[in-house]
């Protein structure tokens, strides 16, 4: 059941078949030359719509803006702070959990390590305030990695190469521009720099030449079938291992 297509009466009756909700999250970034910037939200949210036609479950509204901090100096690149960030999802939180909603997974399908630890962060905080409820939080890279990493052809891919092309060839083909050289950044850890760009100048993490729809349509079933595993554990999860 998608949150923003239900009226009051159908979310009610939602309830008496499942307390589980996904909240998508994703960012508005660059993704190379050849990907929008809406890739990482509307990849993670297609996914989740996915699943909701396999499994009763609610699917929330995706949370299109996100902490990027390695691709901040690129075009196009709209980041909110962490503190932003942290608070929105514990009042999206809270107020869920106010209109019945007992188990969440929070999925985004922007991997950066930041923009993760707040709201990490934040899903710690309302488990620790609340005493009914089961989370769950992961990136997309996470779902990845636990379902369909074999998949890959391209070591270390994470970011416009061959596993979001795919997708977005799969999911949007109107809207993926081509392809783009691949290209693997290198920042001078444990320093900070100023201009991000200069350490990733192409906005790729991967080969997007590996890419293919088919690709897509692949990793799509498997992440959704392993997001229906997920929710099923957190499900029956028993309330004195919470």
């Amino acid at each position: 059941m998608l949150i923003t297509d239900i009226t009051m009466i159908e979310f009610e009756e939602g309830l008496k078949h499942t307390r589980t909700i996904i909240l998508p999250f994703g960012s508005i970034e660059e993704h190379g030359p050849h990907l929008p910037l809406g890739t990482d939200t509307m990849q993670m949210y297609e996914i989740a719509r996915m699943v909701a036609k396999k499994y009763p479950v609610f699917v929330g509204p995706p949370v299109f803006y996100g902490l990027c901090r390695s691709t901040r100096e690129h075009p196009g690149t709209i980041s909110i702070s962490g503190q932003t960030l942290r608070g929105l999802v514990l009042d999206m939180l809270f107020s869920y959990y106010h209109q019945g909603l007992r188990n969440f997974l929070l999925f985004s399908g922007h991997a950066g390590g930041t923009h993760l630890s707040f709201i990490l962060d934040a899903a710690e905080e309302f488990l620790e305030k609340t005493k009914d409820t089961r989370l769950a939080v992961a990136s997309i890279l996470d779902l990845l990695n636990m379902s369909a990493a074999d998949m890959l052809e391209t070591p270390k891919d994470s970011h416009a190469g061959e596993f979001e092309t795919s997708l977005m060839l799969y999911f949007f083909p109107d809207l993926v521009k081509g392809t783009a050289p691949e290209e693997y950044p290198s920042f001078p850890k444990p320093f900070l720099v100023r201009n991000k760009r200069k350490f990733w100048p192409g906005g790729v993490w991967g080969n997007p030449a590996k890419a293919s729809a088919y690709k897509g349509k692949l990793f799509a079933e498997k992440l959704s079938d392993f997001i229906i595993e997920l929710i099923e554990k957190i499900e029956n999860i028993e309330e004195d291992k919470t």
